[in-house]
């Protein structure tokens, strides 16, 4: 049974809750750092690879699901998926807040910094069009869900899993 109700306070949340992410990640480069971060802060870049990549996963296996016809396991997995990126959000503010940023000190810097502000700016583009989705989804709404995921789930893999690669082309660097 399909239930279209829409809210358009929920479509108003997502973009205050998409304004305010975004003013909260460009903050974390001008807010003074402690002296000496907690010790395990330090795991964070690790764990963050880790939750980016079970997220790349989860999304696959809700790819998988859905062509299926497991419209209940597809929509468990979106959930996990979207719960995922919660802890992600968190974990990685945590640590830019008590971290300063770590330079890359690789030989192939063009192909780094490249695949980096890719992953950036696709994470934060991608964001409101996650949130729409998922809502859509969620009311029932199967046409607009699929219209709004069409672009923006091979997005979403892409960020899930370029942020793998950032972590491992990074992580010698991470003091």
């Amino acid at each position: 049974m399909e239930i279209k109700v829409s809210k358009p306070g929920v479509k108003i949340g997502i973009w205050v809750f998409t304004i305010v992410v975004y003013a909260l990640v460009m903050a974390l480069h001008y807010i003074p750092k402690p002296d000496e971060a907690p010790s395990f802060t330090k795991l964070l870049p690790a764990l963050n690879a880790g939750i980016n990549g079970t997220c790349f996963l989860v999304l696959i296996l809700s790819l998988v699901m859905v062509k299926k016809g497991r419209i209940d396991l597809h929509q468990r997995l979106n959930t996990l998926a979207m719960i995922l990126s919660i802890f992600f959000l968190l974990s990685y503010v945590l640590y830019h807040v008590t971290n300063g940023d770590t330079a890359y000190g690789g030989a192939s810097k063009g192909m780094y910094y490249l695949l980096l502000f890719s992953h950036i700016v696709l994470a934060g583009l991608s964001l409101p069009a996650i949130l729409f989705a998922y809502y859509a989804g969620w009311r029932g709404d199967v046409s607009k869900h699929k219209r709004i995921v069409r672009v923006t789930y091979p997005v979403w893999l892409y960020v899930t899993l370029t942020g793998v690669l950032v972590y491992l082309m990074l992580s010698p660097y991470y003091s």
